[in-house]
């Protein structure tokens, strides 16, 4: 069994009262881990380590930090199969899935971040003055400190060097708190960033819960500038009232409840295995996942046939099996939420055209989180599974008339993360993009990423935006220098 250990200033250390909370493999439900539990003296410990280590971190120049930092994707690739093996036992998700997407896009993220900081500009204005000599103004970069980096279940590598990149480039120092259901790949880079030569305390971490514990503290500390922060809004709003007695600087990616527009001349086939990926990518646990799809009426009963018929076709089972096209979801504690919403939809009057309920399956995978890929019709656009956040491999399907009816629904509610536009009318597919009031639309296809490109949410789903230099600015200060001539 792995012990998955504190990693602060360079070295592995338990923590201070030595206590420990159980890993567990979501696809079977067993214990494959033990995790260092962090006290407050702990998380202080990761936060005097990051500040020590950055006057140093921050005089490097830019050139060395980017060095640094492919160095470190190098070793990811270097240890891509435990890398693999760790985050498969953390989240249970096909191996096929993680392969092809969390590891790669883990090492991408360093890469990419360490060629783009090299090219940040800054402004430079040229300043008339009253005696004729002028003036000079320009701006310069430099980091905003200790970063407070917490992240998520669902994509726990991918979305922890998605922060950690950028923030490290532009010379600040990070302590993680990886989400306490996913402990191990954060756990593990540290060994990576060490051999890659990155100083002990630039990268730091800190197991532990949310409330009164390791998250809390890291946001309250008097030495963290900034928190970055992936999950549910609640959480993000907590963390906001938290981190306002210091005007600490937040980067939030919140919840979704994104909407999949299909419109009747869309390519069909197309449409139906495109939302089918976005409906149930990840057990649906991807804060991008289409709930709600909005179909046009005269295609809207031949697309829940089909639609139906995908989500049977998902294949669960072992992580390893290369056909296996169905995870679980992350813990007991979520399949028992999602598992709610499907009780609420049936007591509500929903149709269930596929799924609904839990999934058998063989020894030792029946004491797993699975659950059943579900797809509903005939709900109201008030019901609490429409409004609500499931997080599950679920989506409801409902019919529309107009484009500007489609742009309504989509619209309606508080979240405003992405949208996914299904149509060939290349015209109509630029008006519908204006028109919603979402971060990200993607027009005949879902989840394909430029990552220079801005990420983020409007309304409920976030603050900020993440992506290119968007991720550069928000780790970095900038101050104008002005020079009389």
């Amino acid at each position: 069994m792995n012990k998955w250990q504190l990693f602060i200033a360079g070295e592995f250390r338990p923590g201070g009262r030595r206590e420990c909370f159980p890993d567990y493999h979501p696809a079977t439900g067993a214990v494959t881990a033990e995790v260092a539990l962090a006290t407050p003296d702990d998380c202080d410990a990761a936060v005097t380590a990051a500040r020590q280590a950055l006057p140093a971190w921050r005089r490097l120049p830019v050139a060395e930090r980017a060095r640094l930092l492919r160095r470190v994707a190098d070793g990811i690739e270097a240890r891509s199969a435990e890398f693999l093996q760790a985050e498969v036992a953390d989240t249970g998700k096909p191996w096929a899935l993680a392969r092809t997407l969390d590891i790669p896009r883990g090492a991408a993220n360093f890469r990419i971040f360490a060629d783009l900081a090299a090219g940040l500009a800054t402004e430079c204005f040229e300043t008339a003055t009253d005696d004729g000599t002028g003036a000079l103004n320009y701006g310069l970069r430099r980091p905003l400190g200790v970063v407070g980096v917490i992240c998520p279940w669902n994509l726990p590598l991918l979305l922890l060097t998605w922060k950690i990149a950028p923030a490290l480039v532009m010379g600040n120092t990070v302590v993680v708190k990886p989400s306490e259901e996913t402990p191990a790949t954060a756990t593990l880079l540290g060994e990576v960033m060490t051999a890659a030569g990155v100083p002990p305390g630039v990268y730091n971490v800190v197991h532990g819960f949310g409330p009164g514990s390791v998250g809390e503290w890291l946001v309250a500390h008097p030495d963290v500038a900034a928190i970055t922060f992936t999950g549910e809004t609640r959480t993000g709003q907590a963390i906001m009232r938290t981190a306002a007695a210091r005007t600490k600087r937040l980067s939030f990616e919140l919840g979704g409840k994104n909407a999949a527009i299909v419109f009747a001349d869309a390519d069909f086939d197309r449409a139906v295995a495109g939302v089918a990926r976005s409906s149930f990518l990840n057990g649906g646990q991807v804060c991008l996942c289409s709930e709600r799809v909005y179909v046009e009426r005269p295609v809207f009963e031949r697309f829940v046939e089909a639609l139906a018929l995908a989500a049977r076709q998902l294949r669960p089972g072992p992580p390893e099996d290369e056909t296996t096209t169905l995870g679980p979801l992350i813990s007991a504690a979520h399949r028992e939420k999602v598992l709610g919403y499907y009780a609420a939809a049936r007591a509500a009057g929903a149709e269930i055209h596929a799924g609904g309920g839990c999934l058998a399956l063989p020894p030792p995978y029946d004491q797993g989180y699975f659950v059943e890929p579900t797809v509903w019709t005939g709900l109201p656009e008030d019901a609490p599974c429409i409004v609500e956040e499931i997080f599950g491999p679920v989506c409801h399907v409902a019919p529309f008339d107009t484009e500007e009816e489609a742009v309504a629904l989509a619209n309606a509610g508080d979240y405003g993360l992405c949208a996914a536009l299904w149509t060939r009318d290349l015209a109509r597919a630029h008006r519908v993009a204006h028109a919603l009031d979402v971060g990200v639309v993607w027009i005949n296809s879902w989840f394909l990423r430029d990552l220079r490109t801005p990420f983020g949410g409007m309304k409920l789903s976030g603050i900020g935006r993440e992506g290119g230099r968007h991720s550069l600015e928000f780790y970095s200060e900038i101050k104008n220098v002005c020079v009389k001539l």
